[in-house]
């Protein structure tokens, strides 16, 4: 008998209410595979699964994997377990990342890490990647998962990338872009893109589906980036000031070492490069980004993304579907506020 998990509902936040009410049946099934999937007699890995599964997730990117299929037309069954696979790969990646981070938080609880330890954030990171390739083969299209095989490997590229411009404060705002873009914008592109696949739509229609993700996904990282030095913690699920504490290049840092003075860059140095941070640095670290306007223009460029993502879906008809995913952008931009 396999050790069963459960799955919290959460209230959809205003912007995804359209995208939510429109998936909800599919959802449902979403989650009871989720459910199946991550039993196992092997106790500790449903354990550590549902940490982090159940720990309040708004499933964006399974969301998108089920609207896309629905923006094209898709009568079959083969989504729901894309979207499944899609949620996994997500998961997988967050409890390698933490362990890669050496992050201490997750969605406002302690990292499966912290509870279980780095091997078994890993080792079931593996589990959960191993049991979406196997959702992703029982449905049978080729091109479904040659698609999201694809971002898998694009993703730990991405992982990779960042641990080489890791506390480094050279980092170019070009480099950073190509980091996200691999790390995030990935899965959202192809989240969205195995939709219109399944469905057999044209290939503009799957380019479209693709743009939108890719698009969403990077003003969805962008803002989770300014969020980090101006969210509250409970609406972030972690603290403020997180990848401050880690180290992390992102974009505000970029723009606000490229714009700042020696004094001013040094202190990136010291905190981010070699970690030497005393108390108060956080709140001198917040002044700059505000001083150089970093995190404005870090929002502006998120805007500019998610311009793109709805104009993505310009190719398609007016219909509910198209309302709720532009919508969904919408959500993902105004986070900031």
């Amino acid at each position: 008998m396999g050790v069963v998990l459960s799955i919290e509902e959460n209230a959809p936040e205003r912007g995804l209410e359209p995208l939510v009410a429109l998936v909800r049946p599919d959802m449902e099934r979403v989650n009871q595979t989720i459910l199946s999937r991550s039993a196992s007699d092997v106790s500790m890995i449903p354990e550590v699964a549902n940490h982090l599964i159940s720990s309040g997730g708004k499933r964006l990117r399974p969301m998108l994997t089920l609207a896309a299929a629905g923006l094209c037309g898709y009568r079959g069954a083969g989504h729901v377990k894309l979207a499944a696979a899609v949620e996994f790969m997500h998961t997988a990646t967050l409890l390698h990342d933490d362990v890669v981070d050496e992050s201490d938080m997750r969605r406002g609880k302690l990292a499966a890490r912290m509870l279980w330890g780095n091997e078994a954030s890993v080792l079931v990171g593996d589990f959960l990647l191993g049991q979406a390739f196997k959702m992703m083969v029982e449905v049978g299209s080729l091109p479904c998962l040659e698609v999201l095989a694809a971002a898998a490997a694009v993703i730990a590229e991405g992982e990779v990338m960042q641990l080489s411009a890791a506390k480094d404060t050279e980092t170019s705002e070009d480099d950073y872009l190509e980091v996200i873009r691999a790390k995030t914008a990935a899965l959202f592109g192809a989240a969205a893109e195995v939709g219109p696949l399944l469905a057999e739509r044209p290939k503009a229609e799957i380019a479209a589906c693709r743009g939108y993700g890719v698009n969403l996904g990077v003003a969805f990282q962008l803002i989770d980036d300014a969020l980090d030095y101006g969210g509250a913690a409970a609406k972030l699920g972690k603290n403020v000031g997180d990848d401050f504490r880690e180290g992390k290049i992102t974009l505000p840092i970029v723009l606000s070492f490229r714009r700042g003075a020696q004094a001013e860059r040094d202190f990136w140095k010291r905190t981010l490069e070699r970690g030497e941070i005393e108390d108060g640095d956080l709140d001198t670290a917040i002044s700059l980004l505000h001083k150089h306007r970093a995190l404005e223009d870090t929002i502006e460029r998120a805007r500019h993304y998610g311009a793109m993502a709805r104009d993505a879906l310009e190719l398609f008809p007016t219909s509910p579907w198209k309302s709720a995913l532009s919508e969904a952008v919408d959500f993902c931009v105004e986070r900031a506020y």
